[in-house]
Order: structure tokens, then C-alpha cells, then sequence
């Protein structure tokens, strides 16, 4: 891919026994870009992502995340090293620390950043309280920009889903990634969220230039904020490129509609035609 590359997913497959549930995927991703991947149920969606944020480990391939100073082979490391690496990631189930607050669960979210040995939180060190000041200063930051500044002491738990949403997208970008990979982050918004969910990510994009690779079946997401889309079928790439181009491709209408349903799909009448 041209420009300045901050993915590669060169032929992983994964086999889990018998079943084949990715197959020689590839494709390539550039830096401040917003790639959505897409496919019917059972695409190997997930199981892309799983591979990449090193839940799964491929059978074979390589996936391989550059940034400015090296290049990390992500097939190869284990969860937290991949984290530190800087790939960050949301689920399709919000996952937060319901018991503790909003602010608690970004500074959770930095442990990496801050000295975790014993001698210098019980001496408070200079440099320890920098860092905690620090951790909180980010976490504060983030609430502001999700728009969840005034619930920063409420628990997680006890927030409206939208919120909560927001919230695990504010912990992810703390974490400081390179790379953020949400697994359909619209799931059960209403409209308004939604657009504002569409707003924060472009803003990411945008504002600060963030990588963003999303699994997303809410087409209206997809074809308003995405610059490439790759479509997965039966763990295949089957197409890939601009959301114009995806919309017009036969191959993803079959994928999405199958043959018999593709084929009845009504064209627009020509110039003049009743």
C-alpha cells in the first residue's frame, strides 16, 4: 500500500482443528487512516482482530505493526508486549472495571507508563508522583474530549451504555496506541450516539492523527467515515478498497445478499424511463 504504512497483514491463517477460519488474508494499512473491515456473520472478522491484538496466535503469516522507531512482528509477541507496542482495542461487549470509577479505569489503562515497584510508592519519589500526575492529567484529558468529564467519579457501571462505550474508547486512547482497533463500536447505539460515536472517531483521525481499524456491520458507519474497507468472506479477502468502490462491487453484494437475492436487486431506471 502506498503512503506510509502502520499495518501489514501478510497471508495469516488460522486453523482451529479441522476448520480453516482464516485464509491467506492480506492486506496493508496506512498511518492516520480509518480502515474498516467488513463481511457477513461468521466472515472471521473477530478472528482477525483476535490475531492481531495476540489473543490468537495465526497458524501462519505475519502481521507486522510499524511505527517511527521499529517494526513489530505482532504475530509473534505475547498480549501485553503487543499492547506496550501500541495497539489498543475495544469488543463488541463493553469490558470496563464496573466497580470503579470513570477516571480509575484510564488510569488502570496507563500502568505500563507508571513505575509499579514498591519502594518508590512508598518513598512517593519525585518521579513517581510525576508520573501519577501525569496518569491523571491523560486520563482527565481523554474524559474531556469523550465528552465524559462530569461522570469522571461515577462508577463505570452505573453508566448509560453510550457512555460506557465512550468510556472504553477514552481507556483505549490512553493507553497511548499507535494503532486502535474497535470491534463494532456502534453496536446497540441508538441514531444520535451513533453520529456522535462517528464524530469522535473521524476527531481521533483528524485531531490527532490516529490509526483506526474497525470491524463495523452498521453500513452507515462504514461508508461515512471509512478511507479503505477491506470485505472477508468465509475467512478470504474477497474485495478491497474505497466504501464507493465496495458499495458497487458484485463480489460484496453476493457475499452480503447471495446469489439468488444479488441477482433480484433492482438497478435505477435509465434517463427518462417511467
Amino acid at each position: 500500500m502506498p503512503g506510509d504504512p502502520v499495518l501489514a497483514v501478510e497471508q495469516v491463517s488460522i486453523r482451529f482443528g479441522g476448520l480453516v477460519a482464516l485464509a491467506d488474508v492480506s492486506f496493508g494499512m496506512e498511518r492516520g487512516h480509518i480502515t474498516a473491515v467488513i463481511g457477513p456473520n461468521g466472515a472471521g472478522k473477530t478472528t482477525l482482530f483476535n490475531c492481531i491484538t495476540g489473543f490468537y496466535r495465526p497458524s501462519s503469516g505475519n502481521i507486522v505493526l510499524h511505527n517511527a522507531k521499529r517494526h513489530y512482528r505482532l504475530h509473534r509477541m505475547p498480549i501485553h508486549k503487543i499492547a506496550r507496542a501500541g495497539v489498543a482495542r475495544t469488543y463488541q461487549n463493553v469490558r470496563l472495571f464496573g466497580g470503579m470509577t470513570a477516571l480509575e479505569n484510564l488510569l488502570v489503562a496507563q500502568h505500563a507508563f507508571v513505575n509499579r515497584h514498591l519502594l518508590p510508592g512508598i518513598f512517593q519519589t519525585s518521579t513517581f508522583r510525576r508520573q501519577e500526575q501525569e496518569a491523571v492529567e491523560r486520563g482527565w484529558f481523554w474524559l474531556r474530549f469523550m465528552g465524559l468529564h462530569e461522570v469522571a467519579n461515577r462508577e463505570a457501571g452505573t453508566l448509560p451504555y453510550g457512555q460506557q462505550r465512550r468510556l472504553e474508547l477514552a481507556r483505549a486512547m490512553a493507553s497511548r496506541p499507535q494503532l486502535i482497533c474497535l470491534d463494532e463500536p456502534a453496536a446497540g447505539l441508538n441514531h444520535q450516539e451513533t453520529e456522535e460515536l462517528n464524530a469522535l472517531i473521524l476527531a481521533l483521525k483528524d485531531e490527532h492523527a490516529m490509526s483506526v481499524l474497525l470491524i463495523e456491520h452498521h453500513m452507515g458507519v462504514v461508508m461515512s467515515i471509512s478511507d479503505h474497507v477491506v470485505v472477508l468472506d468465509h475467512g478470504a479477502v474477497i474485495s478491497a478498497g474505497t466504501p464507493g468502490e465496495m458499495q458497487r462491487d458484485d463480489r460484496v453484494i453476493k457475499a452480503y445478499l447471495g446469489e439468488e437475492e444479488s441477482a433480484q436487486v433492482p438497478t435505477a431506471p435509465a434517463s427518462g424511463a417511467s
